[in-house]
């Protein structure tokens, strides 16, 4: 029951050594994950003790792969040093790159995104809390103890949204919950996560979360019209936006009618989604269609 992270992942942390890195990485590993090492090229060699699990530092991602046969990095380098690192795990063949960081240039996004593709590399964010695979593997900052397994497929634009829902759904649980990130340019899309649980025979029902801004929702709205079969319920942030203000999430650039969430709930509705207004009322269509054997 998962896309792109199972149990048998094999997880390098990326800036392990950090505060942050050594913070969520001791929360990756009591959630299971199977984290075969950090990556600093300064600390090769170390061993870090994380509670009751020695982690071993490598100088590189490539060390690292030769080592351990890791299939997954996850990223917490500062913004400057993003690009590099994510190049370097594509460069090692790394197969999945998810990137915590946030601030990053959306140039360099851009370059290691596209970089990314031709290796081979599926990048998950920047400026994204990672995915989970309950009772399996966690890879970023997503709280592990909010949900179980479960036959619902959730993708979001928003970090805090994808922890509401996945709580709000704790009795039915999850496959996989993939946070996407919210900035202009992310890796891994709408599109990508809705084929993936397209394709989940696990996976029954999809949830997805959105965002003013852009016009993401919209493109996976025309994707759904077309392709997905499951049911999907879907939720977009942003309905209280005063018209005419610049919004604090670096996507939610707002163009007219274009972006607006009402647009967005339009295009979804159109293409058989049901949408929510809140998350709680997206819960309750969650429910209802389980309760009525749709999904």
């Amino acid at each position: 029951m998962a896309i792109y992270l199972t149990k048998e992942s094999k997880v390098l942390v990326q800036g392990m050594t950090g505060g942050e890195g050594m913070k969520h990485t001791r929360r990756m590993l009591a959630a299971g994950t199977d984290i075969v090492g950090g990556v600093n090229p300064r600390k090769a060699g170390r061993t870090v003790d994380l509670d009751d699990r020695a982690v071993p530092v490598f100088g590189s991602v490539a060390d690292g792969i030769r080592a351990t046969g890791a299939d997954v990095s996850v990223v917490f380098v500062p913004p400057a040093f993003a690009k590099a690192a994510v190049v370097e795990a594509a460069d090692a063949g790394i197969g999945l790159a998810v990137v915590i960081t946030e601030g990053i240039p959306v140039h360099d996004t851009v370059a290691f995104t596209a970089y990314a593709r031709t290796k081979g590399t599926r990048v998950i964010g920047p400026n994204c809390p990672g995915l989970i695979t309950p009772g399996q593997s966690n890879a970023g900052i997503i709280p592990a103890d909010i949900t179980k397994p479960g036959p619902v497929g959730l993708v979001s634009k928003s970090g805090t949204l994808t922890y509401q829902l996945m709580y709000e759904l704790r009795d039915l649980g999850f496959s996989t919950c993939v946070g996407i990130g919210g900035d202009p340019v992310v890796g891994t899309t709408h599109i990508d996560c809705l084929a993936a649980f397209q394709d989940d025979p696990d996976t029954e029902l999809i949830v997805l979360i959105g965002e003013i801004g852009g016009d993401a929702e919209e493109r996976a709205a025309a994707y759904i019209r077309e392709h997905v079969t499951k049911p999907v319920v879907g939720y977009v942030a942003g309905f209280t936006a005063p018209e005419g203000r610049t919004m604090g999430h670096a996507g939610a650039i707002v163009s007219g009618s274009s972006g607006t969430a009402a647009a967005k709930q339009e295009a979804l509705k159109a293409a058989g989604v049901r949408v929510g207004r809140t998350p709680t009322e997206t819960a309750r269509l969650v429910r209802a269609l389980r309760d009525r054997g749709d999904g």
